[in-house]
């Protein structure tokens, strides 16, 4: 019995590595750097990775058990990437838990504010909320509003996969350009 547990993971793998693919993949796309301005560096790419796995955790929520729980394998893939990362930039193992704490941390403030905004529709609240973690030292807002867009629209694409989609792995965000042509 145990045992089948152990199983189901090891089934799951290749789904949550194919999911998390594509997901990083939607996050490094070159137009969020060079026309909506999210700057090409370490923490630029960890805002962009927490706002693709921030809208794929939305739509995963109203997944059945199978989606939920190649979600919450992403998830923790997603975190074994950042513990990897950090590693890679030379932090010392005895630093790295802490600086863990403080990403979690910043990740899951992430998920409660923008999905306030989400919730209720709202791009202005929205690009408020990414500008103050991807910009903090800006006045003005209004330089996340395409991003604010493509995060709602996304989003409602998201909310229109098939289920089989979602629990497959095989889901594929909008990319800033096609965001345009809809």
């Amino acid at each position: 019995m145990i045992f089948d547990l152990f199983k189901t993971r090891k089934n799951n793998r290749q789904i949550v590595d194919r999911q998390y693919a594509l997901l990083t993949q939607a996050a490094r796309l070159p137009q969020f750097y060079l026309s909506l301005d999210v700057p090409d560096t370490v923490m630029g790419r960890f805002e962009m990775l927490s706002l693709v796995m921030i809208l794929y955790l939305r739509r995963t929520t109203k997944s059945q058990t199978s989606g939920q729980e190649v979600a919450q394998e992403i998830i923790d893939a997603f975190f074994q990437d950042i513990d990897h990362s950090i590693r890679e930039l030379g932090i010392g193992d005895q630093s790295v838990p802490k600086r863990m704490k403080k990403l979690a941390g910043m990740f899951y403030g992430r998920l409660e504010a923008y999905g306030q905004a989400l919730d209720q529709k709202d791009d202005q609240g929205l690009a408020a909320a990414l500008k103050r973690n991807i910009h903090p030292e800006t006045a003005d807002a209004a330089d996340m509003i395409e991003l604010a867009r493509w995060a709602l629209l996304t989003e409602t694409e998201l909310i229109n996969t098939p289920e089989d989609v979602v629990v497959t792995g095989s889901v594929v965000l909008l990319s800033p350009e096609e965001q345009g042509q809809q």
